[in-house]
């Protein structure tokens, strides 16, 4: 079980990684990078469109809204870019 967290923790660090080299890249649209800052901004807001005190909707739309906005930016990012920031992040690594 720890095995699977640790390794699961390694994967979304460098998943992060990925999407901070995808930002940075000058090929990719402008629509990606307003769908990944809406992910991000989403996510630091505190407040949320369904406040938390409501019982699982309420955390339901966090665990929807941010991967579909993530789902959404990579759709208009090139394969190619996205694969070269990927073999940069496991160069680093």
């Amino acid at each position: 079980m720890i095995e699977k967290l640790k390794s699961l923790t390694k994967h979304l660090k460098q998943e992060f990684a990925v999407y901070r080299l995808v930002l940075k890249h000058p090929e990719t649209p402008w629509i990606a990078k307003m769908f990944l800052g809406l992910a991000v901004g989403y996510l630091l807001l505190p407040f949320d469109l369904i406040p938390d005190f409501i019982p699982v909707l309420g955390q339901l739309d966090d665990v929807v809204i941010i991967p579909v906005l993530v789902y959404v930016a990579l759709l208009f990012i090139p394969q190619a870019v996205i694969q070269s920031c990927r073999e940069q992040v496991k160069v680093t690594i």
